[in-house]
C-alpha cells in the first residue's frame, strides 16, 4: 500500500499496523484534532505510518451482532488536510483497511464498514470514497467495498 506525494507525484510505501505503547507519546490534538488517548482501551486502533511518523489514525470496532465493522474515528495529521497537503490517499488507505478487516472478520459474501461522519464531509465520503447514505451512518458493502481495497491496498 502506498501514499502520493502531491509535489512530485512520488509513491512511498506506507505501514498500516496497531497503535503500540510508545507511540501515545507522538500523538497530540495538534497533529490529530482529537484526543486519541480517550479511546485507548476503548477500540482497535491503527496507524499509518512512513519512515516512523503517524500520518493516519483509525480507530475500528466490532459489531458481531450485525456482522459489520464500525470506523469510530479517522484522523490525518494536520500537514495532510486540506488543499495544502503533503501527501494524498492517506485517509482512503485507512478506510480500505478497515474494509479489509471486514472481510477478515465476516468471512462471507457480504462484508460492511460504516460511519458517522461530520455533517460537513458526508457528501466528501459519498463522493470520493463510493460510500452508501444510511441516513445518519454512511456505509460501505458488496462492489463497492472491494473497489476501494483494489484501489487502496493492490
Amino acid at each position: 500500500m502506498y501514499i502520493v506525494h502531491r509535489s512530485s507525484n512520488e509513491k512511498y510505501l506506507v505501514l498500516l499496523q496497531n497503535l503500540e505503547d510508545q507511540d501515545w507519546k507522538k500523538i497530540t490534538v495538534k497533529q490529530f484534532a482529537f484526543n486519541w488517548k480517550k479511546l485507548k482501551g476503548v477500540y482497535q486502533i491503527f496507524k499509518l505510518s512512513l519512515d516512523g511518523e503517524i500520518l493516519g489514525l483509525i480507530a475500528l470496532s466490532n459489531i458481531q451482532a450485525e456482522e459489520r465493522i464500525e470506523i469510530n474515528l479517522l484522523a490525518v495529521s494536520a500537514e495532510n488536510v486540506g488543499k495544502e497537503k503533503k501527501f494524498d490517499r492517506i485517509a482512503g488507505t485507512l478506510i480500505a483497511f478497515a474494509c479489509k478487516e471486514a472481510i477478515k472478520n465476516y468471512n462471507w459474501e457480504f462484508p460492511c464498514v460504516s460511519l458517522t461522519p461530520k455533517t460537513e464531509i458526508k457528501e466528501y465520503y459519498i463522493k470520493k470514497y463510493g460510500m452508501l447514505d444510511g441516513g445518519r451512518q454512511l456505509y460501505l458493502e458488496d462492489i463497492p467495498l472491494h473497489k476501494i481495497i483494489k484501489e487502496y491496498l493492490s
